[in-house]
């Protein structure tokens, strides 16, 4: 294992110079409203882009991940019966969001030349020392630290992009979520970014070994939380809202906001329509066992069940003489000591038949 110190220029992010252990820069970029066609001069970045340009390059995204969550077989489930395929969908849509992010960014980041978009292969090892750095050690007190890819490692982590400026000789490793609300109150977040930082600190060095020699000097780390919430750039959490600072394009922000308005009225017509087949199946069911006149006078009739009440239920299942005794005869103190059992522990198994 190699270790490197290097002396490099502020970051923007949750920096990392060639590490993990960086810290999160406290300049924040206003994010106000402005108009993508406003004059160069008012711009915040020398690259721009319209959702004109690329709105059919993104609905065809769009398209992909909606075919994606249609095409899905749901299993069969006791619980949620004709409303599975609901589930499935609302399931699916989380999965299909974050990747439809992904390809989004990766598309709208081809606006700057200088960006280079690593999404195939990204499997970064955590390095043993690189763990016990980020969690023993302040990050600040990390700058400069440079790990070889190649040292022992206990597990990988990969993200979703990593976007490498060539003319900063920089890489931002990204992490997208559709959203951080699951987030809030685990300890989740704070274990992806100990493997993001732990990342951090290798990939100078599997950048070079594994991308054509490609050089950088200073590593970037940011979660992206595709609902936007407040951020906190010194814990490393970006808006989506804000990603234009991070691609050094504006309109990027924009143009996101866009696909998933889209995208969003696809699934509320998706979900929609799964639900108009779901109750259709239900009230088909319900025709089928009782007339709607019988079902709306007596509305204690179980649709699935019996059509007493719980009381009538508990009044049936009680012992026919309720004097409070039970029969536990099989549990009666017996004389003298029990005789040592042998304990067997295993997989468990069928019961031999007698």
């Amino acid at each position: 294992m190699t270790t490197h110190t290097l002396s490099t220029p502020a970051g923007e992010v949750l920096r990392s110079t060639a590490a993990a252990a960086s810290v999160f820069s406290h300049r924040s970029f206003g994010i106000g409203a402005y108009s993508i066609g406003e004059p160069a001069a008012l711009r915040r970045h020398p690259h721009i882009v319209r959702f004109a340009e690329v709105e059919g390059d993104l609905d065809l995204l769009i398209d992909r991940a909606i075919a994606a969550i249609a095409d899905g077989e749901p299993v069969e489930d006791e619980i949620l019966g004709h409303y599975v395929h609901i589930a499935s969908l609302v399931r699916a849509v989380s999965f299909r969001e974050g990747k439809l992010l992904e390809q989004a960014v990766e598309r709208l980041a081809k606006a700057n030349p200088n960006i280079v978009v690593l999404t195939q292969s990204l499997k970064l090892p955590l390095v043993k020392a690189a763990l016990e750095a980020v969690s023993g050690n302040d990050w600040q007190s990390l700058e400069g630290v440079k790990l070889d890819c190649e040292a022992p490692a206990k597990g990988s982590y990969t993200p979703d992009l990593i976007l490498v400026n060539r003319a900063r000789h920089t890489a931002y490793i990204l992490d997208l979520k559709r959203s951080l609300a699951s987030y809030g109150d685990t300890s989740r977040l704070e274990e992806l970014k100990m493997k993001m930082m732990a990342s951090a600190m290798v990939l100078p060095d599997w950048l070079y070994k594994n991308h054509k020699r490609l050089m950088i000097d200073t590593v970037e780390v940011a979660i992206v939380d595709g609902a936007s919430r407040p951020s906190d750039h010194a814990s490393g959490i970006w808006a989506l809202s804000e990603i234009d600072d991070l691609l050094e394009i504006d309109g990027v922000a924009a143009c996101m906001a866009e696909l998933r308005m889209r995208f969003g009225r696809r699934v509320q017509q998706l979900l929609e329509a799964e639900a108009r087949k779901a109750l259709g199946v239900v009230a088909m069911a319900i025709s089928d066992t009782a007339p709607a006149a019988a079902i709306v006078a007596n509305p204690l009739i179980a649709l699935n069940g019996s059509a007493r009440t719980y009381e009538e239920e508990r009044a049936m299942a009680a012992p026919d003489e309720d004097d409070g005794h039970y029969d536990l005869g099989c549990f009666d103190d017996q004389d003298g000591e029990p005789e040592p059992a042998r304990i067997r522990v295993g997989f468990a198994r069928r019961p031999r038949r007698h």
